[in-house]
């Protein structure tokens, strides 16, 4: 089964750039993401291999990681122990629909983790 955009933007409830919060459900991302944590999604992330990701697959909502397979790309849940979970091929990436770029544990901030590429502090040189 190959995934194009199933529903239309205007129709999925998400509208603009406005980062959002999910609630984690279910183990399939553990043991990064648990049952319950916080995750904050950027609508408009830049996506690489690796990235994880909320997507719509099949007409279903899913947060998978996304992971390239020589030109192809498909989500792909990271849980070792539910390797019954098949890997979803996609035909483009227009089943994306944001990056995830942060994760908390609710009431443990010391917890919390961010997901997006830290840029180098530029050097200002003295003369």
């Amino acid at each position: 089964m190959t995934c194009g955009c199933d529903t239309p933007q205007e129709e999925s409830g998400c509208s603009g750039g406005e980062s959002f919060a999910l609630r984690v459900l279910g183990d399939d991302m553990a043991p990064e993401f648990n049952e319950g944590d916080i995750i904050i999604v950027e609508p408009d992330g830049a996506l690489e291999d690796g990235s994880f990701v909320v997507a719509l697959h099949a007409g279903e909502w899913t947060f998978r990681q996304l992971a390239r397979r020589g030109e192809a790309w498909c989500l792909r849940a990271i849980n070792p122990a539910r390797q019954d979970i098949a890997e979803l091929p996609l035909r483009d990436l227009s089943c994306v629909h944001g990056l995830v770029i942060q994760k908390a544990v609710p009431g443990r901030r010391k917890l919390t983790r961010h997901y997006i590429p830290r840029q180098p502090c530029p050097i200002t040189s003295t003369p």
